[in-house]
């Protein structure tokens, strides 16, 4: 059908709710905003599904939710019985529409037979990948579009082991949704409410004991702010200082409470100094240590250190480098630094953590993009036990210390973040100078992310046209620098340029662009998988700061330049 026959199909639809139906009509008045509503069916795609809000096939609904639903309820229903009872953990964050549609999920889940386990309010992703694991669930499903803004939501599906589906698993679920032909006809009749299960407390205290555990050493006094940004943290991280003992604290109030319009923030994004303002504006007041923001489902933390003069912001490769200085130095300090620890970060990630990990002797791995490939290295080693999983984390603002969840875990991140800040403040530190002592010994290393927003059918073009011309003519030099090195992820494939040979990248594959320079340099191409982004990755190392930031300042021009003459 064409997408004006797709909106017909829906405008005439009996069953269709009076407000999706006045939406439409009101949609209809614009053909850009109606094509693009109705143009395609919203993509399910190996995490899931997240787009805007609002009626029509690539639309953010209950109808998309109830199809995308379906297609997982006739996957489990293929395991049988067994798969049934065991059933689905759901959970949802604080934005526009989460408990409605966690609600159709658990409905749809149910009229199929099918166990559901609801959480009574918003929770956030890594207590939903714990409570899978806990409950022995078959699958998990969380409601967020992350940071996205107030307009989107999302669906994020999960496996038995608590992570995010891997490749071959998702295949098979994209299957079952895609065959799911009508989201109009799916009805969620009446269902057996023995199916159906409220989760709150009792999960809540397992969840919050496993965090608590991830503490290093004894508390030491801290002056923090923390915001979750009007996201489904703020209790759980109260919680956690509470108990843990810190008295330090204080909370953005104005930020605390579920909110999913967001209203006191740009974007509730923790890269994002803007997301800061309130969180500073706290902490000038009473010179805090340490501002902490975590995003709205949260699984990602951003962290802002006092220097003596201002807050400055750290970077995810930053944070992540600190965190494994402090935590390898305390393991090695307790003589608890296994000879088989290995530490995993994203190849869109900074050396800077490795060239940590390695200082102490620990073997860091590379994987894809996304924290799901993180979750499969944990999941074979449940079967093999090659190593000893001390660290996780990618450039994005995310990292696991502990793996009882599988996913990112920013309430994790924040107990140890602050714990870290605490003990080097005994020694008359503070998280910036052991930043730049890092470098010191490390090299300076310096990133940057570029993110171009290509909405719409031709933005998708545009994505599309733009890697195959990289593909069709790769450059041979940036910013005057040989181009040594190219890594193909979708054809899996590593081009030795000075040699003229290439060899086999043992990862899966993905529509990613790699370039090494001769001079350790590099720059990756990516394809956003939740937004309509194509992501330009930069980093370098200099011997000193003023050298390292205008390389990458260099880096980043030739190469825009480049794409910007395909």
């Amino acid at each position: 059908m064409t997408w004006k026959q797709r909106m017909q199909k829906w405008l005439g639809h009996e069953g269709l709710d009076a407000d999706t139906k006045q939406q439409l009509q009101l949609l209809a008045e614009d053909e850009q905003l109606a094509e693009d509503a109705f143009y395609q069916d919203l993509v399910f795609g190996t995490g899931g599904m997240r787009g805007e809000i609002g009626p029509g096939t690539n639309r953010m609904n209950v109808y998309t939710v109830r199809k995308a639903s379906k297609g997982i309820a006739d996957y489990i229903e293929s395991f049988g019985k067994e798969a049934m009872g065991r059933g689905v953990a759901i959970a949802f964050d604080s934005r526009r529409m989460s408990p409605e549609f966690a609600e159709e999920a658990a409905r749809t889940f149910a009229a199929a037979g099918i166990r559901a386990y609801v959480y009574e309010a918003a929770r956030t992703t890594p207590q939903l990948s714990f409570t899978v694991r806990k409950l022995n669930a078959f699958m998990g499903i969380v409601i967020t579009a992350s940071h996205n803004p107030p307009e989107y939501n999302g669906y994020k599906v999960y496996g038995e082991d608590g992570a995010q589906l891997d490749l071959e698993t998702a295949d098979q679920v994209i299957g079952f949704v895609s065959r799911v032909e009508d989201e109009l006809a799916i009805q969620n009749k009446e269902f057996d409410s023995g199916l159906l299960e409220i989760l709150g407390e009792e999960l809540d205290r397992a969840y919050i004991d496993q965090v608590l555990a991830v503490q290093e050493t004894s508390v030491e006094p801290i002056s923090v702010v923390f915001t979750p940004l009007h996201g489904a943290s703020g209790a759980t991280v109260r919680r956690v200082f509470d108990e843990a003992g810190y008295s330090g604290v204080t909370y953005v109030e104005e930020q605390m409470a579920p909110d999913g319009e967001f209203p006191t923030v740009e974007s509730p994004n923790p890269e994002e100094s803007s997301a800061f303002d309130l969180a500073r504006k706290y902490g000038e007041e009473q010179t805090a240590d340490l501002l902490i923001a975590i995003d709205p489902d949260g699984d990602r933390v951003g962290a802002a250190v006092w220097t003596g003069t201002q807050y400055e912001l750290l970077t995810g490769n930053q944070t992540g480098g600190i965190l494994l200085e402090y935590l390898l130095g305390q393991k090695k300090a307790k003589g608890e630094l296994p000879e088989d620890g290995r530490i995993f970060k994203t190849i869109v990630t900074s050396g800077f953590g490795e060239a940590v990990a390695r200082s102490y002797g620990v073997e860091s791995e590379d994987v894809l993009t996304g924290f799901k490939f993180i979750g499969e290295k944990l999941r074979e080693n449940d079967a093999r036990h090659e190593f000893t999983f001390l660290f996780g984390y990618e450039e994005s603002y995310g990292y696991l210390i502990r793996d009882f969840a599988r996913d990112k875990d920013a309430v994790q991140a924040t107990l140890l973040l602050v714990e870290a800040a605490a003990f080097y403040k005994k020694q008359g530190k503070n998280l910036y100078g052991v930043l730049n002592e890092l470098y010191e010994r490390h090299g300076f290393y310096r990133e940057l992310l570029v993110s171009v927003t290509k909405k719409g059918i031709e933005g998708a073009r545009e994505i599309t046209q733009l890697l195959d011309g990289l593909r069709a003519a790769p450059p041979q030099s940036i910013a005057g620098i040989a181009v040594a090195k190219i890594e193909d992820y979708d054809s899996r494939t590593r081009t030795l340029v000075d040699m003229g040979t290439s060899e086999t990248i043992v990862l899966p594959k993905s529509n990613v662009l790699k370039y090494f320079l001769s001079d350790g340099s590099w720059v990756c191409v990516r394809p956003s998988g939740t937004e309509p982004k194509v992501k330009y990755y930069f980093g370098v190392k200099a011997a000193t700061q003023q050298e390292s930031d205008e390389k990458l300042e260099l880096l980043k021009e030739s190469f825009l330049d480049i794409v910007a003459n395909q």
